[in-house]
């Protein structure tokens, strides 16, 4: 794990897990239709990080050390 705390930046993290869960809960949306609020909670997320310049995964990847 500390290989890729070296070699990806915040902004790839961020990326990364927003994506995948995007991924996930569209998936599981197949079988229940309430996953799709994750998949707008995660837009939502995304949008207001864009206005803010502060998204709750940063501070979490900070806290692990991640570079910026």
């Amino acid at each position: 794990m500390n290989i890729l705390r070296r070699s990806w930046n915040q902004a790839q993290w961020v990326s990364l897990v927003a994506g995948s869960i995007v991924l996930l809960s569209l998936s599981l949306s197949l079988i229940n239709a309430n996953w799709l609020f994750l998949t707008a909670f995660v837009g939502l997320n995304l949008l207001q990080s864009a206005f803010t310049k502060w998204c709750p995964l940063i501070v979490v990847l900070q806290k692990l050390g991640v570079r910026e």
